[in-house]
């Protein structure tokens, strides 16, 4: 059966971490599963992913980034979700639309209505089934990411990301039933617990489904 996953969330809050931890969970059980992350998964959207977090000494305008991320998000969704979601995997992906709604939209203070209106039309109106925001306060997200090269995103100022924190946090309390909100504070096995619990309904629900 096919399931769509995304983690969200701000810097920090262990989202890669626990993506592949539920992608071992997975393939442990012998459910078939894809892992894969924005910006990137496609050759197309690794280079424009790089330039994106990684360019130095450039500005790049907030409706530029909009523009960029959904290009990526568009050549993933068409050469890779789609296909494994109409094959029968569960996918699971590291951000996707929601990342640009909080950041682009809330963080860069861009039209909310203009961003949802270009995500839909790079995802197809395609929506996750479960999207697990990983919170985090800024102050703690961003000490974490202290110990290695900062890219653009975690470079900038933390008021940013409080905005960004307030905008999934409104997103979230507006769609309560795609959204799965884990306190990224407690123990990676904690919240890896708290996932499965929420993951495992979701696919017992459409195994049930489908025999009806």
């Amino acid at each position: 059966m096919s399931l769509f996953i995304t983690f969200e969330g701000g810097e920090g809050g262990g989202k890669s971490i626990q993506a592949k931890a539920l992608l071992r969970k997975l393939s442990d059980l012998a459910v078939p599963v894809l892992l894969t992350h924005e910006p990137g998964g496609t050759p197309f959207g690794e280079r424009m992913g790089r330039w994106l977090k990684w360019a130095q000494d450039v500005y790049i305008a907030p409706l530029t980034e909009l523009m960029l991320f959904n290009a990526c998000r568009a050549q993933l969704v068409a050469e890779v979700i789609q296909p494994n979601l109409k094959g029968g995997k569960v996918v699971i992906c590291d951000r996707y639309a929601d990342s640009t709604t909080a950041y682009q939209g809330y963080g860069r203070e861009l039209d909310l209505a203009m961003v949802k209106a270009t995500n839909k039309a790079a995802t197809q109106g395609l929506k996750p089934n479960l999207t697990i925001l990983l919170d985090i306060p800024v102050e703690e997200g961003l000490a974490r990411k202290m110990v290695k090269k900062q890219d653009r995103f975690e470079q900038d100022t933390p008021i940013f990301h409080q905005k960004v924190r307030e905008g999934y946090l409104e997103l979230a309390a507006a769609e309560p039933r795609r959204w799965l909100v884990v306190d990224a504070s407690q123990s990676r096995q904690k919240i890896a617990d708290i996932i499965w619990q929420r993951v495992s309904r979701s696919l017992a629900k459409g195994r049930n489904d489908k025999r009806t």
